[in-house]
């Protein structure tokens, strides 16, 4: 089976090398020309654990190539995914004006019978402005599909091969078929491929990431109530994540969630749910708690050293979230803003976002080469990502660099009790009064 993948961002390209493992032949088109280029020689264009491997093996044997002509990988395809970015427009809906640039270009140029699916998060609706602007160059007959990824950031790659499940919305037995074909290799330990109508495909995406959202925000809420009450967030989470109703993912407590798709989906679902006048109550008040949450961390700093005006800070974890360079929306950068606006220096480190975060904030904060060197001179450690090489660090080096033992725990990574023990002023989340 010829497949193109268009779009190379962090869904395409995940999609496009494990599509190539499973032997199809395929093509990764994009118009970035620079992106292009450095992917040929095996350079990738975001931090993801074994995709690295996974593109340079199916590289190497010829079943993954890349390409800036995109009408000449859509003329050789029988399925074609759509992977193009879907960022926000000013109101929080999803800007789709790539996603029907490129359905454009597919019309134009499908040489015969075609898959075309919808891989980026798109509204429900979305399927139908496709099949519209396919049909107005189309010459040979099409069918579209929404297939909403789930891919965990860190853990792309085994989502992606390992499924939990595939959704697939479709109108066709024909595409019903194919793409039941493409997945079979991905679910031979029988987890479900679910066939759907297509705007209920579409659905599913936001509902889940929603879900999550809100898991998460009511969390840190109740983090932030044990506060009050003196109770321990991390006893009530293990307390209620053994109900089988409810289950113990997504019950962590922490600076509040970021990333690519939890702020810019719920977003997009509160724009549609406004356009259909039926508002969604509940999830206005996780964004609105969400964004409360990354507060947090700049109030514990301020309630530990009191002004923070000419203070130096160290920051451990850039990334919104471990295993990943991606910066969007992560609650690092609500505290480093906080943190230079009151007057306060930084110094940051992260094992895989140091480039990112230059990009994104260039000099106004320094950087350090590891996790310690952060901390001379500094008065005050923060740890906002739960990496795991900031899980065990030696408390005494950290202790002697600081010109004073103030920690700030965003992730609840340490023992409590045992930073009292060690002389340390510790805040964590949600783990008992302060």
């Amino acid at each position: 089976m010829r497949i193109t993948v268009i779009g190379t961002g962090y869904v395409g390209l995940v999609a496009g090398a494990c599509l190539a493992e499973t032997g199809s032949e395929v093509i990764c088109a994009d118009v970035d020309a620079k992106k292009i280029d450095g992917l040929k020689k095996n350079v990738l264009p975001i931090y993801e654990p074994g995709l690295d491997a996974l593109v340079e093996r199916n590289q190497a044997q010829g079943r993954l190539t890349f390409t800036t002509d995109v009408p000449a990988a859509v003329q050789s395809a029988d399925v074609i995914f759509i992977a193009v970015g879907t960022p926000p427009d000013e109101d929080g809906s999803a800007d789709l004006r790539y996603v029907i640039a490129v359905a454009e270009t597919i019309g134009q140029h499908m040489a015969r019978e075609t898959v075309v699916v919808t891989k980026s998060t798109v509204p429900v609706g979305t399927a139908d402005k496709v099949r519209a602007a396919v049909a107005e160059k189309a010459k040979f007959p099409f069918h579209v599909v929404s297939n909403p990824e789930f891919l965990k950031e860190g853990a792309a790659v085994d989502d992606f091969l390992k499924p939990d499940r595939v959704v697939l919305g479709v109108d066709s037995d024909f595409a019903r078929t194919v793409m039941a074909e493409l997945y079979a290799p991905f679910v031979r330990t029988g987890k479900p491929v679910i066939f759907m109508d297509i705007a209920s495909a579409e659905m599913t995406k936001y509902a889940a990431n929603a879900m999550l959202a809100t898991r998460i925000s009511f969390m840190n809420e109740i983090a932030n109530l044990c506060e009050k009450v003196g109770a321990n967030v991390d006893l009530v989470r293990r307390g209620i994540g053994s109900d089988s109703r409810i289950g113990s993912s997504f019950l962590f407590p922490g600076p509040g969630y970021g990333g690519s798709c939890f702020p810019k989906d719920v977003q997009a679902l509160l724009r549609t749910s406004e356009e259909m006048r039926a508002p969604m109550l509940v999830l206005r008040a996780v964004e609105d708690a969400n964004d409360r949450q990354k507060t947090r961390l700049f109030e514990k700093l301020r309630d530990a050293l009191g002004d923070v005006k000419g203070k130096r800070i160290a920051v451990w974890g850039l990334a919104f979230k471990a295993q990943t360079d991606d910066m969007r929306e992560s609650p690092s950068l609500t505290l480093i803003d906080a943190l230079l606006k009151a007057g306060a220096s930084v110094t940051a480190h992260d094992p895989a976002a140091m480039h990112e975060a230059e990009r994104r904030l260039g000099s106004r904060i320094q950087y350090g080469k590891t996790n310690y060197d952060t901390l001379d001179g500094a008065d005050a450690l923060v740890v906002v990502t739960d990496w795991n090489e900031y899980r065990f660090p030696d408390f005494a080096k950290i202790k002697a660099a600081l010109k004073q033992p103030v920690l700030i725990d965003g992730r609840n990574l340490y023992d409590p009790a045992k930073m009292s023990q060690l002389g340390f002023t510790y805040r964590s989340i949600g783990r008992g009064a302060e």
